[in-house]
């Protein structure tokens, strides 16, 4: 359905190709995922299936690639939009309506199907995305999981032969990725829909794929086979694979039922010891607050979107701030940085009322990296990016090139911003607030498009962080990261605070937001592979 024969893409201004002698098939009714680290070309392999690379981005494409028999150097994207349906890694670049509804109905329009048939797929899809409930609500009000699962819905109603996705689940709780990743295996397995993914987010999709594709370095070829045989010497896994590394399993599970069934000898022999957890528990913080809401509730038209928060973080503490999609997350953020006024109750950000502190003040006492990076760039290059911000925070020239470097290896000071991939941009952004060192840092979905490795290394810099008195709130559905970093965890939903305790606790007692060692290993309290490692 999808073949890939010695593809090459050069991006304008570019020194060497992002991908080189690319050789991939995928066949009808396969679910093929695509992985490798940040920035080795999996999101332009993806946009070249739909044409949009070399049509639409520029650049240079040698080689050959073919969606069902059509070739896209002859055929635009608009002359194979009945065939492919894309969702990038951007959900507002996709939306061209107002409304959910429209949305879902504008592909189908576009492809000029008759009323009748476009009313039932509409209604078809609400179902099977879990929108019903949204139909008639205005994108912009959506949260960013949210729009995620209508960009993704607006590709379904066509019913195209191949669906191409791109991190389909990095803004996703939990339990809608998992809905999502139901809905895609019984298209492939009843519809004989052709899917091409790429997620970094392994521990939510190995299992779901037919085969697996592992890109490299540039040249150097793509290996492609069964997900087990590709995990066992991938160097991105998820964390199922990577405690059976240390475990010794071989071929390693792929699902947290098959660890549980092979995890009787290693839960012998962790019976007598005790989770380490210096990071977490030693480091006690300091009173001083960085954060106090008290009753706090925010209002957006007539939804009332939090109400009655009670929240504190302390200097020195990591709290993550969990929940399902719609619950209240980036609101509380925004509450904290002044963006929206509290309804009624009262919020206080180092000793000051955000909504009533003017930008250039607050900007001192707290730090915000949004879920979509590219609000906080607007340079023409790395290098400018991290000049502007060195002057905005006052800080010694050289200072945000140097967290850049260390969140971002490799990255030339002449890329631009939006040449970057969603991860590397992510990073970029980061740096940038991180620069003025705020002592509160707020981080909303900070994960979305690293991958393993560039997670480590954000780990290692917000524990640094930590470690010198910044307090740090983040609002995120990835409950590995909330596993390796925070102290704290509190799960919002419908606007209110459910559970807040720490984190071995609270997740441990949560299906939906424990990691998936915990799941393995319990019911005893263990969250990472690597304090099963420190304790064998």
């Amino acid at each position: 359905m999808i073949r890939f024969e010695n593809v090459s893409v050069t991006y304008e201004g570019a020194a060497a190709p992002i991908v080189e002698n690319v050789d991939l098939t995928v066949p009808e009714g396969e679910l093929v995922l695509l992985v490798g680290p940040s920035g080795v070309g999996k999101s332009t392999l993806l946009s070249a299936v739909s044409g949009l690379v070399p049509h639409f981005t520029g650049g240079t494409l040698r080689g050959r690639v073919t969606v069902d028999g059509r070739d896209t150097r002859t055929h635009r994207p608009r002359e194979l939009a009945d065939v492919v349906g894309t969702v990038g890694q951007d959900p507002l670049a996709h939306f061209v309506t107002d409304t959910v509804e429209d949305e879902l109905a504008y592909g189908m329009e576009s492809l000029g199907l008759a009323p009748a048939v476009m009313r039932r797929r509409v209604e078809e899809t609400l179902d099977l995305l879990g929108l019903a409930g949204l139909r008639d609500r205005p994108i912009a009000t959506l949260s960013g999981g949210q729009r995620q699962r209508v960009a993704i819905g607006s590709v379904l109603t066509p019913h195209p032969k191949v669906l191409v996705l791109d991190e389909p689940t990095s803004a996703l709780d939990p339990a809608a990725a998992e809905e999502v990743l139901a809905v895609l295996q019984r298209l492939v397995h009843d519809l004989g829909t052709t899917v091409l993914m790429a997620e970094h987010r392994l521990e939510r999709v190995v299992q779901y794929a037919d085969r697996v594709a592992l890109l490299r370095a540039p040249g150097a070829p793509v290996l492609v086979g069964p997900p087990a045989e590709v995990m066992e010497v991938s160097p991105v896994h998820p964390p199922v694979v990577a405690l059976a590394r240390v475990a010794g399993w071989t071929p390693p599970p792929l699902t947290v039922r098959d660890a549980r069934r092979r995890a009787a000898p290693l839960r012998e022999r962790l019976a007598g010891a005790e989770p380490a957890r210096e990071h977490l528990d030693g480091a006690q913080p300091v009173p001083a607050e960085r954060v106090r809401a008290a009753g706090l509730a925010v209002r957006r038209g007539r939804i009332e979107a939090l109400r009655r928060i009670d929240l504190t973080v302390t200097a020195g503490q990591t709290v993550a701030l969990m929940g399902r999609n719609g619950a209240g997350k980036s609101t509380l953020l925004a509450a904290l940085t002044g963006l929206v006024e509290p309804a009624s109750g009262r919020v206080e950000v180092g000793g000051r009322t955000p909504h009533r502190t003017a930008p250039r003040d607050l900007v001192r006492e707290v730090g915000l990296v949004p879920q979509e990076p590219r609000d906080l760039l607007y340079a023409d290059t790395v290098a400018a990016e991290c000049a502007a911000a060195d002057a905005d925070a006052g800080a010694a020239p050289g200072t945000c090139r140097d967290l850049v470097a260390e969140l971002l290896p490799g990255v030339p000071d002449d890329t631009h911003p939006r040449d970057l991939s969603e991860g590397q941009r992510l990073a970029l952004a980061l740096a940038v607030v991180l620069t003025a060192r705020p002592p509160l840092l707020l981080l909303d979905e900070p994960t979305r498009g690293l991958d393993y490795a560039a997670k480590a290394r954000l780990v290692g810099v917000l524990r640094g962080l930590a470690a010198e008195g910044h307090g740090i709130l983040l609002a995120t559905h990835d409950v590995e990261l909330a596993a390796e970093l925070a102290h704290r965890v509190v799960i919002l939903a419908d606007g209110e605070v459910v559970a807040d305790g720490p984190t071995h606790e609270v997740v441990v007692s949560s299906p939906a937001f424990a990691p998936q060692v915990a799941k393995i290993l319990a019911p005893r309290p263990w969250l990472t592979v690597a304090q099963v490692e420190a304790a064998l």
